[in-house]
């Protein structure tokens, strides 16, 4: 051998350095109102997720259950997905993470099935016309127009298909959702099927201005938006594996209907838009009018957050897209 080095017998018997493990981290977590501690955890592993820090804290407040938590790095910062991993996020060696209570939280499955039950079986309530609705008279009785008894079908069908798409089709990012949103998502969903369908089936009903052309255009309408609405659902499906959190572009299909993707970023909220346009026009009853344009209002902010969601994550995202509607908004 030469000099300096080791005879080989020798250097067989030198084991290779092990890599050091990563020291463990300690997270700190104050109120974010009062910047009170709540909680000090030691020997943190650095691939800690935000979802297992939250479970470590819940051991020691067990009120403040995990989807109930909102931890974030600053008091008045966004709060940190559970998927972020400690050792990826701007912190030191003690991290501090800031603690804000969402409130009581109720499954997003429990909310829309509750939301969407409700309009099915109030509007069947007056479509039969119970008793103490229009009168003793009435009870039981039938309407003569025949776009009564099409609205009640649309109508049935439409939160029928919301209901299927709420067990089978949809996957959640977020499994919960605050408890308050179920009483102000009912008030919305159940008042308004309350308030048309007691116009819609009143005895003194008259048909639209221009009868039946009018009524099979609003049928087409409504139709033809309620399948490109579940196309827009099944695509949007197809993008997330199940049990997965993956956002990805959704582009079009083979299917027709998802080629507006083309045009705009969230075609279910136009699709959507267009059945109670179509609904509205079938009955021209002003409750639906006025429901569809509540909808709409809603929908375009929560397209416009999607949108902008997209072009903050995606730099490739199709720049002709629009929110809701294609070329203006």
């Amino acid at each position: 051998a030469g000099a300096g080095s080791l005879p080989a017998s020798r250097q067989n018997l030198i084991a290779p350095a092990r890599p050091r493990a990563a020291p463990r981290g300690e997270v700190e977590i104050l109120d974010a109102k009062t910047r009170e501690k709540l909680c000090f955890l030691d020997k943190v592993e650095p691939q800690a997720t935000i979802a297992e820090i939250k479970n470590l804290f819940t051991k020691t407040h067990p009120q403040w259950y995990p989807a109930r938590q909102s931890l974030r790095l600053d008091p008045k910062g966004k709060s940190l997905k559970d998927e972020d991993v400690l050792q990826k996020l701007p912190v030191g060696t003690t991290a501090t993470l800031y603690f804000r209570d969402l409130g009581a939280q109720i499954s997003w499955v429990t909310v829309f099935l509750t939301e969407y039950a409700g309009p099915l079986f109030i509007y069947l309530l007056f479509y039969f016309r119970v008793p103490f609705i229009y009168g003793h008279k009435y009870d039981f009785t039938s309407s003569r127009h025949t776009v009564v008894h099409l609205a009640c079908t649309c109508h049935s069908l439409h939160y029928v298909k919301r209901l299927l798409e709420t067990l089978f089709v949809h996957r959640f990012s977020h499994g919960t959702m605050p408890l308050r949103n179920i009483f102000k998502n009912c008030t919305y969903y159940w008042g308004f099927a309350a308030w048309m369908a007691y116009y819609i089936n009143h005895p003194l009903y008259t048909p639209p201005t221009y009868g039946a052309q009018q009524v099979k255009l609003a049928l087409a309408i409504f139709v033809i938006c309620q399948l490109g609405n579940f196309s827009i659902h099944m695509a949007l499906r197809d993008l997330r594996p199940a049990g997965s959190k993956t956002r990805k572009i959704p582009y079009p299909t083979k299917n027709p209907f998802t080629w507006l993707f083309l045009l705009v970023s969230c075609p279910n909220y136009t699709y959507e838009v267009g059945s109670w346009i179509g609904f509205a026009i079938m009955t021209q009853c002003l409750p639906v009018a006025l429901f569809s344009l509540v909808g709409f209002t809603q929908m375009t902010i929560w397209a416009k957050g999607k949108h902008r969601s997209y072009l903050k994550e995606f730099r490739d995202y199709p720049p002709l897209r629009m929110p809701i509607i294609p070329f203006l908004l």
